[in-house]
């Protein structure tokens, strides 16, 4: 098997976390090389950040509106796009202890957005941005991941990180501090990035306090990503009894069901409430990427 079959393999077989991850390195990794051959063919590269940022200027973000989707894949700067992919896999990886694969695609991609539109109506409104937005743009991972993080905080605020140098954090302390530091930098410096990923914590928040209500904010897009094309295989006859399709669909559907239903027991009253039978149903389903 070669490396790019290995890569094939991986992100189909993968989790949502994975596929999120391979997007960010893919985009990184396309638009860096195009770059180095339009640097080297001694051609302009710019149009590349202007048609994948988004803009906050109104008839600018009209023209290219699918940058209120691409911003959130597209980095330009080596140490960017690290941080916020080891951020995306340790959060990641935890909000998968307690979410759905698709809850955690669909608070990725709902956080970037509203970090988008805080983004724009901040320097579409606020004064000190006035004559900004017909320059601004804005770019980075950093909002989606935002989302992922304080959802988890906000489900679980006393589960224990340990960190570097810090040692053991509770989530609530480290979900508060990020927010703080991104509302005292807005003065300082680069203060569209900061306003953008408090839109996403927003979201991250807003999303599981919703939950606990019983409204799944992302449900009406579940159908989006439950989408499958067909592939072109070879032909192959088999023969299977209907009835054994029936009980396979079966077990599915009832397998699935039990798990909705530890999710929903999870955002009424959260992880602690689980029985240990039921904390195990969860584990073995998240290591079979159930979706």
């Amino acid at each position: 098997m070669t490396i790019w079959d290995e890569i094939k393999s991986s992100f189909r077989l993968g989790s949502n976390l994975t596929r999120l991850i391979y997007i960010n390195l893919g985009v990184f990794l396309l638009f860096g090389l195009l770059r180095v051959f339009l640097f080297l063919s001694a051609s302009s590269s710019g149009w590349i950040t202007g048609f994948m940022a988004v803009p906050a200027n109104l008839q600018s973000l009209m023209v290219r509106p699918w940058t209120i989707v691409t911003y959130m894949f597209y980095h330009e700067d080596f140490l960017h796009i690290l941080f916020n992919l080891l951020w995306l896999y340790w959060f990641g990886q935890l909000f998968l202890q307690f979410f759905a694969q698709r809850q955690l695609t669909w608070v990725y991609l709902l956080g970037g957005i509203s970090g988008a539109l805080l983004y724009i109506l901040a320097f579409n409104l606020l004064p000190p941005f006035k004559g900004y937005a017909e320059v601004s743009l804005a770019l980075g991972a950093s909002a989606s991941v935002l989302a992922v993080v304080i959802a988890v905080a906000t489900l679980q605020p006393n589960f224990t990180v340990y960190l570097l140098f810090l040692g053991a954090v509770r989530l609530k302390y480290l979900a508060l501090a990020t927010v703080v530091i991104d509302i005292i930098s807005i003065p300082v410096s680069n203060a569209g990035g900061h306003i953008a990923h408090l839109g996403g914590a927003l979201f991250g928040f807003l999303y599981v306090a919703a939950l606990r209500s019983g409204t799944d904010l992302a449900k009406p897009f579940y159908s989006i990503s439950s989408i499958r094309f067909p592939k072109r295989n070879r032909m192959k006859v088999t023969y299977r009894s209907h009835n054994a399709d029936y009980d396979y669909n079966y077990r599915k559907a009832q397998k699935q069901k039990q798990i909705d239903d530890i999710l929903d027991k999870i955002a009424r009253s959260g992880y602690d409430s689980l029985t240990k039978e039921e904390k195990d149903i969860l584990f073995k389903a998240n290591n079979r990427n159930i979706n």
